[in-house]
């Protein structure tokens, strides 16, 4: 019964958005349980994010890679959170913007305390760049999970969608982490369902420990 009643709670289309911060230390308190959202400009990420809430401008989104500057919180329900890092890859940006947004990444992932998992949006046709590695490996070093969103997947079909998948988890079998790996399209509604178990997991265990 109370499992039930958890899941039913936990309903992503009821997610809002908290505040912006330049860094960490303006954010909200360090309680709860946060899912950060990381990928390259222009791989999807705040796309993703809308689909997964089911809500069109939840996360601001532009042709425009390197939209992304601040870390943006947003509340599922009471202290579960998604978190929108700053793409990196970035855009043409002047480089002492560069340095900013590396620090706010960097101090979030390794001082912030809620975080409970890590989603990496990767265009499905270039997946596993350089820094996508360096996250992927982050996570392993931190014994965090972490979900690999295979964005844009409408722009193969099924079998190639399945040949991607299998092409990424066999590169990544290397790292040995904890992965999952999502052929995901926002615009198709692709793979949404199943990453939103996902997560939902995610919070589940977070909050059974800190019970």
């Amino acid at each position: 019964m109370t499992d039930t009643i958890k899941k039913a709670v936990l309903d992503f289309r009821k997610t809002k958005f908290v505040t912006s911060a330049p860094d960490i230390s303006k954010l909200p308190e360090d309680l709860g349980a946060e899912i950060a959202i990381i990928g390259r400009s222009n791989s999807g990420k705040s796309s993703s994010i809308n689909a997964i809430c089911d809500q069109k401008n939840l996360a601001k989104t532009s042709r425009t890679p390197g939209r992304t500057r601040l870390i943006n919180l947003f509340t599922v329900t009471d202290k579960k959170y998604l978190v929108d890092l700053p793409g990196y890859g970035y855009a043409q940006v002047p480089e002492n913007m560069k340095r900013q947004w590396q620090k706010s990444m960097t101090d979030y992932l390794q001082q912030r305390k809620s975080l409970c998992g890590i989603v990496v949006t990767m265009d499905i046709r270039t997946p596993l760049r350089d820094h996508d590695r360096m996250i992927i490996d982050w996570s392993i070093a931190s014994n965090l999970p972490a979900l690999i969103l295979l964005t844009k997947a409408d722009k193969f079909g099924v079998n190639k969608r399945k040949e991607m998948v299998g092409e990424v988890r066999t590169a990544l079998s290397e790292f040995g982490g904890n992965f999952k790996i999502i052929a995901f399209s926002a615009l198709k509604k692709i793979g949404i369902d199943e990453t939103r178990e996902v997560l939902k997991n995610w919070f589940d265990l977070a909050h059974t420990d800190n019970e």
